[in-house]
């Protein structure tokens, strides 16, 4: 760093413009390399006096969380040196320079303190080669990140088995199994925006990493410094296995399993479908599994494009309405049944189904209690569910997902678990469930077909039926560790046969659990607040809820406050739940909300939820069911109200 720039940040943190944690980062950084890169992009930055900027790339280092890592690619600025020779899709020639940016810097880190991990565990589960398995979804940079963590392993004496093209995050889960690695990596920021990345880390069952192992490669991580460089001989060294469509044919065969009633499916009118990738993974398998199923399935041709900048959309999210479009005007001109979309990476899908002359928009909630309800019914309804066993059946989910399901569930008698935000919990309540099978009969679990495991975990452990969260993620088998937009497209697909076999749609067969069950609503709301400052104040925000709950919420009595930060919690089960930044609030007149700073995105999340109950033993009158959806809805739209005012006057 030269004399004149080191000046200027000094007066800048005098001034209040940098922050003293910033100019720290920017001198650790330059002086950590003697890349161009990294000098020119500061400089830049200092003499255009971009503090807020400088801010946003250096007041921290992009934390490894439990999950990996997430954060921009390309800054809010993009440098001159950074954009470089401009690239295909109007991409810059590199990576956003920071310290608290996904780059090639924080990757470097990130993957050599995972891998010494993986080794550690490997050696003390008797030696042998430790590999791994990387994939990457279609954002920029993701190829060249991939080929960087590869390198990084393989010098740490790790081999690698790597896609060689945008592959979905659940065959990234299926693939560690399939392939007997000792963990996996993907390279993808989910629905993020383009400006996006991400690095997420799995461990040897094809779960995102838990405790232990979540901690222990933090600490890995974190010890990593500058010139920590392994020193291996050539033998020493880990080598690159490239692989695709070989994993592709044995995930494809995992997915039809799924179908439970193949028959009915190949016996009725085939349903019409419109598919779209957003620009994403998903068309790399989701049509050909439909069509493979005997489904007429066409695509949105213009989405089809695999593209980082999701260009034909705001954001390439399948929760929101105007990602699924262009979908519907196909399926509203062409006539066809259902859109189904997939978000970037593909393990979320979202679904609009035909009503009449309209397509309408399900919600996450409503698509995994609709799934879970038909496999249920269906594993009952054959035989693999029965009195006797169905002790052993589970359904799980996350705590801020719908309440319907857990009714569902009590209604068959099966267990109802909930777990914590994130789709890690769910898998790792599967790992739990296939340890509790004797070991002798476990053996090679992951070699065995899908019936040889369902009768040993009805036997012996418990058995999965379904499992999902609210936000558009669900599983339908225990293959894969992770949510798997490609499965789920298969389950939803069937259960939209099942509807036409009952000269139903999937709005009314909705409306019909809702007679049945109850009804129920939810909301979601998000307070958006970037950058350093806004990181600060959603930390507050949560925080004040802890140090001081509500007592009185939009004029009912709170009932119960689970505070998940400061109570010890156990689930269902007896498992004690970590601690996480989330807090549920009950009310007495059966409305509740839950709070919770997003872990991958700079908003802080409220969840509403309301339902009106039929009377014990009875069912609603259908005539009914209108004006029980317009009072909770309601009472929702006035909880949101009530709540936003609250949120004022605990950031003032």
């Amino acid at each position: 760093m030269t004399a004149e720039l080191s000046q200027t940040i000094d007066q800048a943190v005098a001034d209040g413009q940098l922050l003293s944690a910033s100019a720290e980062n920017i001198r650790h950084l330059l002086a950590s390399s003697d890349l161009p890169l990294y000098h020119d992009s500061v400089s830049e930055l200092v003499d255009q006096k971009q503090w807020s900027e400088l801010n946003d790339r250096f007041y921290q280092t992009l934390k490894f969380g439990t999950g990996g890592l997430r954060g921009r690619s390309i800054g809010k600025i993009v440098t001159a040196a950074e954009r470089g020779t401009l690239q295909a899709l109007d991409r810059p020639e590199f990576p956003c320079v920071g310290t608290n940016a996904l780059n090639f810097y924080n990757l470097k880190r990130a993957t050599a303190g995972y891998v010494r991990c993986l080794k550690a565990a490997q050696e003390k589960n008797g030696g042998g080669r430790t590999s791994i398995v990387i994939a990457h979804d279609t954002r920029h940079f993701a190829e060249e990140f991939a080929a960087h963590v590869a390198k990084v392993a393989n010098e740490n004496g790790v081999d690698v088995y790597l896609f060689t093209a945008p592959r979905s995050t659940p065959e990234l889960s299926f693939a560690v199994r399939h392939l007997n690695a000792s963990g996996g990596v993907v390279l993808t920021a989910s629905h993020n925006p383009p400006h996006d990345s991400g690095y997420k880390v799995y461990w040897n069952d094809g779960a995102q990493v838990v405790e232990p192992h979540a901690s222990n490669i933090i600490a890995q991580v974190n010890a990593v410094t500058e010139g920590d460089e392994p020193s291996l001989s050539e033998d020493e060294l880990g080598k690159v296995t490239e692989v695709g469509e070989e994993i592709d044919a044995a995930y494809m065969d995992t997915l039809e399993t799924l179908l439970l009633d193949p028959q009915k499916v190949a016996s009725e009118d085939s349903l019409k479908i419109v598919f779209t990738n957003l620009h994403g993974t998903g068309g790399r398998i989701a049509p050909a599994m439909l069509r493979r199923l005997g489904f007429d399935c066409d695509t949105v041709a213009e989405q089809d494009i695999e593209d980082g900048r999701f260009p034909t959309v705001d954001s390439p999210n399948p929760e929101n309405a105007p990602a699924l479009a262009m979908g519907v005007e196909q399926a509203q001109r062409d006539g066809a049944d259902l859109v189904i979309a997939t978000d970037p990476d593909c393990d979320r899908m979202g679904v609009a189904v035909r009503d009449g002359d309209e397509m309408k928009l399900l919600t996450g909630n409503q698509i995994g209690s609709l799934m879970g309800w038909y496999r249920i019914k269906t594993f009952f309804e054959q035989g693999v569910l029965n009195e006797e066993n169905r002790k052993n059946a589970v359904l799980v989910k996350t705590f801020v997902t719908t309440g319907l399901q857990e009714v569902i569930a009590d209604a068959f008698g099966i267990r109802c678990v909930d777990t914590l935000t994130g789709f890690k919990y769910i898998g790792e309540k599967l790992g739990k469930y296939e340890k509790q099978i004797p070991a002798d009969l476990r053996g090679n679990y992951q070699d065995l077909t899908e019936l040889e495991t369902r009768d040993l975990r009805l036997q012996h452990s418990s058995f999965f039926v379904f499992g999902g969260e609210e936000s558009y993620g669900y599983l339908g088998s225990d293959v894969v560790r992770d949510k798997d937009g490609n499965g789920a497209v298969v389950m939803f697909a069937e259960l939209a046969v099942y509807a036409k076999s009952q000269g139903l749609g999937i709005a009314q067969l909705l409306d019909q659990m809702y007679l049945q069950y109850g009804y129920f609503q939810e909301q979601l709301h998000s307070v958006v607040m970037e950058g350093a400052e806004g990181a600060g104040k959603i930390q507050s925000l949560a925080k004040s809820y802890s140090s001081n709950p509500p007592q009185e919420v939009d004029g009912s009595s709170v009932s119960e406050v689970l505070d998940f930060a400061t109570q010890q919690i156990q689930d269902v089960e007896g498992d004690t739940l970590p601690k996480e930044n989330m807090l549920i609030v009950k009310l007495e007149d059966g409305r509740s909300f839950a709070v919770r700073p997003s872990g991958t995105e700079p908003k802080i999340k409220y969840y509403l939820y309301g339902k009106q109950l039929p009377a014990q033993g009875k069912t609603f009158d259908a005539a009914d069911l209108p004006a029980i959806k317009d009072a909770v809805g309601g009472s929702l739209i006035g909880l949101w109200s009530w709540l936003e005012q609250d949120i004022e006057a605990r950031l003032a």
